[in-house]
């Protein structure tokens, strides 16, 4: 039925003559949404830091608290004391334990050696106490030891 109208002549000439007329537009905007990338800001460490701190205290569930983990984890760097502070708290005020001890695991296997390690887990000390965290080597200090491990 859709074809016997399609073949009608006053439809066909108002459906071709409103795709020319659209054709302009279409291809304007195909070349506004093409991104420059010559306009790129470099983030600073400090723009970085603030700008995770601020997404950390506004997710409102965990599904927002471990997409902006994944994020801040997959940067070339590894977060300072501040923003993996400011992870564990949202991670407690939506009530997921097992992601706040996460944190701390994924800590480990971002920095360069276990001195790094320990200088992290001695600057957020008091953040553990306060929230009660307990690092999966505490945990499970049977697997401290195996290879895949520091």
């Amino acid at each position: 039925m859709f074809r016997s109208v399609l073949r009608t002549p006053v439809v066909r000439q108002s459906l071709t003559s409103s795709i020319r007329a659209s054709t302009p537009m279409v291809s304007a905007v195909k070349f506004q949404s093409i991104r420059s990338f010559s306009d790129h800001h470099e983030e600073t460490f400090e723009e970085f830091t603030a700008r995770f701190k601020k997404e950390f205290e506004q997710a409102y569930d965990l599904f927002e608290v471990q997409r902006i983990l994944n994020n801040a984890f997959s940067y070339d760097l590894v977060p300072s004391p501040e923003v993996v502070g400011a992870a564990l708290r949202a991670s407690r005020r939506v009530n997921d334990y097992a992601t706040a001890v996460r944190v701390f695991e994924g800590l480990k296997y971002k920095v360069e050696n276990a001195e790094q390690y320990n200088a992290y887990l001695e600057e957020l000390k008091d953040v553990r106490e306060e929230l009660g965290i307990t690092l999966k080597e505490d945990l499970f200090p049977e697997l401290v030891n195996t290879p895949h491990h520091n």
